[in-house]
């Protein structure tokens, strides 16, 4: 569904990613873990479009997309839920929604979103940079199901939120599960993402330095071997 072949890239003159090769399947979840710094939001800006490789292929589907824009990335079903919540802070909730809505009925968009999160029911009207971290992430969240694409790219859904909002977000990360999308997961909390993921990449020095399943890596080998730190 989503893939990247051999891939450099980076920023300018510098180099971030090395020669990664990075696939995920229809339906699939992959956790993408390393320590900060390992090039984890570089890789997922190349694989959805934002920094074109300076070397190597993306595919989405099958079909050769490298050095498109990320737009065409996200007219093939690619949707990008970057770190930092990635709202529109100056507009409404209810705005916020009118543009993720992408044509279908604002009422029916609206209804969704707040199935989903109850608590945007009662925010509509209040500027989206106003509102909680948790209800913002909330809120951009939503987006992943009024787009309806096929992969969803998530960097650190759980940053800086309280344990009982983490849960609420991996909820509903899981309800894109079960609709069928492929999920690729950038995440602090590496017990939360073995949870979820079917297969793990571990990223070190913008290199991949581990793939495998999920089942068959602990959260306390993560850190032992690959992050520096103990549980």
């Amino acid at each position: 569904m989503l893939g990247l072949q051999d891939v450099t890239a980076g920023y300018g003159d510098t180099i971030v990613l090395r020669n990664v090769d990075f696939r995920v399947a229809a339906g699939e979840v992959v956790a993408l873990l390393g320590p900060n710094g390992a090039g984890k939001t570089t890789l997922l800006r190349t694989a959805t479009g934002l920094v074109r490789p300076r070397a190597g292929r993306i595919e989405v589907d099958g079909q050769d997309v490298t050095g498109r824009a990320a737009h065409e990335f996200a007219r093939r079903g690619v949707c990008h839920l970057p770190e930092g919540r990635g709202i529109f802070p100056s507009l409404s909730v209810r705005d916020n929604l009118l543009i993720q809505a992408r044509g279908r009925r604002l009422d029916d968009a609206i209804a969704e979103a707040t199935e989903l999160f109850p608590v945007l029911g009662g925010r509509l009207s209040q500027t989206a940079g106003s509102l909680s971290g948790g209800e913002q992430q909330m809120l951009a969240l939503s987006r992943a199901y009024l787009t309806e694409p096929r992969v969803v790219v998530v960097d650190e859904a759980s940053l800086g939120l309280a344990p009982l909002i983490v849960d609420k977000i991996y909820e509903a990360l899981q309800r894109l599960v079960a609709k069928g999308m492929s999920l690729v997961v950038v995440e602090q909390y590496v017990q939360k993402a073995l949870e979820l993921a079917r297969t793990v990449y571990i990223l070190s020095k913008g290199e991949v330095i581990h793939t495998g399943a999920a089942t068959d890596i602990s959260s306390d080998e993560i850190y032992e071997r690959y992050l520096g730190t103990a549980t």
